[in-house]
């Protein structure tokens, strides 16, 4: 009998997208994690194929309360979090996030459950201290917002307890694609600036205050979600594999690279007006991210990563600019 996969932040971007993977997969046979609010984001689970849906709180307040409740779990893909680098809000970011994800590794590890968990490459802050997800540079790492500070601390707790032996963290960069589009201000610039691209045959970049960096010419390591897919079920089916692990392209494009993608996959001239950043923003701005994917190619995963005019071009012309737009 197959076992149950359980997906936290299930319904979220992707989270149901790894639903829709192992669907693809051939599993089923999973519960999904979330809480539903009025963004729409219900619509994510919209055909797939899962056996069970509970509350967060729910779920983890059983887990804490009657840990023999939830039996033959094979494997616990925890997506869910508060994944906006706009709050501020320490208090709830270090309950939500950082807490939580202890509370459900402690769980896993009394019930020897396989335990891949996101973090994220915010925790590299300004990228003074590289991008590598070697464990010994951990604690040098200065994460820019209280987001990436709450991803970051359960890392170091992970480390601390001498945890990564068991358990798999990904270091997710800048991921976009289907199913992000309930994240308000964290959707992808893509997602955002498709109307504007599409109807106006605009879009709207913020412009650059950092020397050495012209306006559009700032770098991120953007990667599709149907890459992270793959590299999940790579995880998925390599079970030994534990520690910290980049997942990103390992090579950094522009913002101007993503400008001239979309508008060449609405086949427009290209035409970018680049705008004042908020000053709120701008202390906390990363100019660079890319990830050093040296030990995710050790581990042996060797798929290579879609460029980014493909990845824009499959995102726009098979989901952005149809009538279904989801994975």
């Amino acid at each position: 009998m197959k076992k149950t996969i359980i997906v936290t932040g299930g319904a979220g971007f992707i989270g149901s997208c790894i639903v829709a993977r192992l669907n693809q997969y051939g599993l089923d046979k999973i519960l999904i994690v979330d809480k539903l609010r009025e963004n729409g984001k219900q619509k994510n689970l919209q055909n797939k194929k899962y056996t069970d849906f509970i509350n967060k709180e729910d779920f983890i307040g059983k887990v804490r309360s009657k840990p023999n409740y939830f039996q033959d779990i094979d494997t616990i893909f925890h997506m869910g979090a508060c994944s906006s680098t706009l709050n501020l809000d320490e208090k709830y970011l270090k309950k939500n996030n950082t807490d939580y994800s202890i509370k459900l590794a402690k769980w896993c590890m009394e019930k020897n459950v396989k335990y891949i968990y996101a973090s994220s490459g915010a925790t590299y802050g300004d990228g003074s201290q590289g991008f590598s997800d070697d464990l010994e540079s951990l604690e040098r790492l200065n994460p820019l917002n209280p987001y990436g500070k709450s991803k970051h601390d359960f890392d170091l707790w992970v480390k601390k307890n001498r945890f990564f032996d068991s358990i798999l963290g990904i270091k997710f960069f800048n991921v976009f694609g289907p199913n992000e589009y309930h994240k308000g201000e964290m959707r992808s610039v893509i997602h955002k600036a498709f109307p504007g691209v599409k109807e106006k045959g605009v879009m709207r970049l913020f412009k650059s205050y950092k020397p050495g960096y012209a306006d559009g010419e700032q770098k991120r390591d953007f990667i599709y979600i149907k890459d992270v897919l793959e590299v999940m079920i790579f995880f998925y089916e390599n079970k030994k594999l534990a520690g910290l692990f980049n997942v990103g392209k390992g090579q950094a494009d522009t913002w101007n690279d993503v400008a001239r993608s979309m508008f060449k996959a609405l086949n427009k001239p290209v035409n970018i007006e680049f705008i004042d950043m908020p000053d709120e923003l701008r202390p906390r701005y990363q100019y660079f991210t890319e990830a050093d994917i040296t030990q995710l190619r050790d581990a042996g995963y060797k798929k290579e990563f879609t460029s980014i005019e493909e990845s824009v071009k499959d995102y726009i012309c098979n989901y952005l600019d149809t009538e279904d737009p989801y994975y």
